[in-house]
């Protein structure tokens, strides 16, 4: 019997690469996934939440504690995701790599649920974040216009909250931000 042997993260990188721009790729424990880029209603969702952070924690009244950008390329040792939102204090990421790949750990990620990711991002992402040290880890899902809010500890992801519909929400790390989410669901 042969052993088995470790993935050559070079190679599965260069797949990676070789992607059509219309497909997301991402690196998990030896793993290749693709997926096609997001529906409107998943693309909608990111770019509301994320417009709403930022606006106050990037640019507006609580500017220069954060920052906050769509689709980053996260690489956590050999595993390469992309979460839809990320966010940084400051202090954890003073300055921006020059180069499109971050290698400090977010202090916040948002994804957005849809069938295509809902699995991988639930079962294999999860869990990396709170592996990695992500302190805080939103899933927003359109389709049952639901936010669930997780809280990392111990390497563990622990579910702080869930909230449902087109409400006012106030959630950490961004507590008493006042999100309308009737900007988020359509």
């Amino acid at each position: 019997m042969k052993p088995a042997t470790k993935p050559d993260y070079e190679a599965i990188y260069a797949d990676l690469e070789r992607l059509p721009e219309n497909v997301v790729g991402e690196i998990i424990d030896g793993e290749l996934h693709a997926h096609p880029r997001p529906s409107p209603r998943h693309a909608l969702a990111a770019s509301a939440i994320g417009g709403l952070i930022g606006n106050r924690y990037h640019w507006g009244r609580d500017s220069g504690g954060w920052w906050i950008l769509d689709e980053p390329e996260l690489r956590f040792g050999e595993n390469v995701v992309v979460p839809d939102i990320a966010g940084w204090r400051r202090e954890t990421l003073p300055q921006l790599p020059e180069s499109n790949q971050f290698t400090i750990r977010p202090d916040w990620v948002c994804e957005v649920l849809s069938p295509s990711t809902v699995m991988l991002d639930r079962n294999r992402k999860l869990p990396l974040y709170a592996s990695e040290g992500v302190g805080q880890v939103w899933l927003i899902d359109p389709a049952s216009q639901a936010v669930e809010i997780y809280a990392t500890s111990n390497s563990h992801t622990e579910p702080a909250m869930t909230v449902v519909g087109k409400v006012i929400l106030n959630a950490p790390p961004f507590d008493n931000t006042g999100i309308d989410l009737s900007k988020v669901f359509v």
